[in-house]
């Protein structure tokens, strides 16, 4: 029985559109029992897509509706829980302010996730509420994740991601967007129509390529649009919306206005607003696909969080298919970017093979050998932009990429580890490298050392050096290379960087033996 289980939990959502908090009770073996589900409207999304800012009268709201929920997490005895806000909040120039104002009057802290870390909590929920995941991974599926700010699309083939792209397309930002067009036009749905497709018509070729026979929703209050089709009689599914049922809800709703909407199916209107959006954006992804509807795993970033937080706690399977996800997109930019592949999977492999011979020298963990990979996979990325000096190239693009599950610092990390793959060293003259907490420093150093070796070790691109095996010794660390061919350059290179690792790591490389 694991210590300290079961134990009561609080994910809190702080949406653009509705704020959500699920209480759930996670026990000893990781499952999760869920206790209550509650949430508010918001105007955060509206404000900060129209303005730019989240404005004071819903601020004052916000801290309101959230000082409730810490009354209710008191009433269950909480001590764990996570609240993140999304697009609304990561799209605001007074985000800092707010959050603040939240610490203060509510006594939460919030954190602001990337649409990357959005998407991987979202789709570590689906595992759990999804019997078929496995096969439609296996078979091919396409998910597509709409948010108020955005829109996610990833394929999954084969068991592993193939394929994943964000655009700004969400529902209420489509909305907020098009607001003065609604007004000055009897084809309203046209004019939306063709404004979605104008945004997404670049991953149309892409989708339709791969013959996708499975679709999942997320997002969009798909929900929402599954319950009202069936009580329109349109269909009589639990979990899947057929594509018939989808289309003729369209026809339904497609002329009519949001407080028609409001009173003919009770909603709220925050609801109804975004309501003709969704289905739209729905209905466009799916013909993309060979699919006869969409599944509606009844899932949202809440129900994520929860599961999140049972990874950390225990050694899930969940938590190692998510890595290789990491990886698979990681992958799927180098592809784009026309990286050497041979030439970064052995560097990437080397890498690693270091990292796990060498643990008690640098003492990190899972996953900065996870940004490790990452680098190495990468870190040739800015030949795509200009052979000289690439890996300044290589440093800027990984910053700004968005991969799965990674935070803006971790890419950050990721990005200066990868600037420092060659000749370069961690300096403080380097703005990138002294705008780094200490702890960060550290971790890019070290694990730049490694890659600096990992690299030499194939500086010829063809991958000669078939395995390492490292002995320690001291203050030495005795490299026996198992390879092909001559290998005079690599070992002159790995030489070139042994000062450094060992200024790093205390302890420094020599080859101990070639052949």
């Amino acid at each position: 029985m694991k210590k300290g289980f079961p134990k009561t939990v609080a994910a809190i959502d702080v949406g653009s559109n509705f704020l959500r908090m699920l209480i759930g009770e996670v026990s000893p073996s990781g499952s999760i029992n869920i206790l209550e589900d509650v949430f508010k409207p918001t105007q955060i999304g509206r404000d900060t897509f129209a303005t730019g800012a989240i404005s004071l009268q819903s601020v004052r709201e916000l801290c309101t509706t959230l000082q409730g929920f810490r009354r209710l997490m008191k009433d269950y005895q909480i001590r764990e829980y996570r609240a993140l806000a999304t697009s609304g909040f990561r799209e605001a120039y007074n985000q800092l302010y707010v959050l603040e104002q939240i610490r203060v009057r509510a006594n939460l802290d919030v954190e602001v996730i990337n649409n990357a870390e959005e998407r991987f909590i979202m789709f570590k929920a689906i595992r759990d509420n999804l019997s078929d995941i496995a096969e439609m991974r296996q078979e091919g599926i396409l998910i597509v994740n709409i948010g108020m700010g955005g829109v996610e699309a990833s394929i999954y083939n084969q068991g592993m991601l193939q394929f994943t792209e964000h655009v700004k397309a969400g529902s209420l930002r489509l909305r907020e967007i098009l607001a003065d067009l609604e007004r000055t036009t009897l084809d309203y749905p046209s004019i939306l129509d063709e404004f979605v497709e104008s945004k997404i018509y670049l991953l149309e070729p892409v989708i339709r390529s791969m013959k996708i026979k499975n679709l999942v929703g997320l997002g969009g209050e798909l929900t929402l649009i599954l319950s009202l089709c069936q009580r329109e009689n349109l269909t009589r599914e639990q979990n899947y919306l057929p594509s018939q049922a989808l289309l003729g809800f369209y026809s339904k709703i497609r002329n009519m206005t949001v407080d028609q909407l409001i009173n003919r199916y009770d909603l709220h209107r925050n609801e109804a607003e975004i309501l003709l959006p969704s289905v739209i954006i729905f209905t466009r992804f799916l013909e993309f696909t060979e699919a006869g509807g969409i599944h509606v795993p009844m899932i949202a970033l809440r129900h994520g969080i929860i599961a999140n937080m049972v990874d950390e706690w225990f050694d899930t399977q969940r938590k190692y298919d998510f890595a290789n996800d990491i990886i698979s997109s990681v992958w799927y930019i180098g592809r784009k970017y026309s990286i050497d592949e041979d030439h970064a999977a052995q560097v990437a492999n080397l890498a690693l093979s270091i990292y796990d011979q060498t643990r008690l020298v640098h003492k990190l963990g899972e996953r900065e050998k996870l940004y490790l990979q990452i680098a190495a996979i990468m870190h040739d990325i800015g030949k795509f932009v200009n052979m000289i000096q690439h890996e300044k190239h290589s440093s800027s693009i990984i910053r700004y990429q968005e991969i799965m599950g990674l935070s803006k610092r971790e890419l950050n990390v990721i990005a200066v580890i990868a600037r420092y793959h060659s000749e370069r060293e961690p300096t403080f003259n380097d703005a990138r490298f002294k705008a780094l907490k200490d702890d960060d420093k550290t971790i890019v150093s070290k694990l730049a050392a490694i890659l600096k070796l990992a690299d030499a070790l194939d500086i010829s691109h063809k991958q000669k050096v078939r395995s390492i095996e490292i002995t320690a010794s001291g203050d030495r660390l005795g490299f026996r290379f198992y390879t092909q061919g001559e290998i005079l350059l690599e070992a002159w290179n790995f030489e070139n960087h042994c000062d450094f690792f060992e200024e790093v790591m205390g302890v420094r490389p020599a080859i101990k033996y070639k052949g």
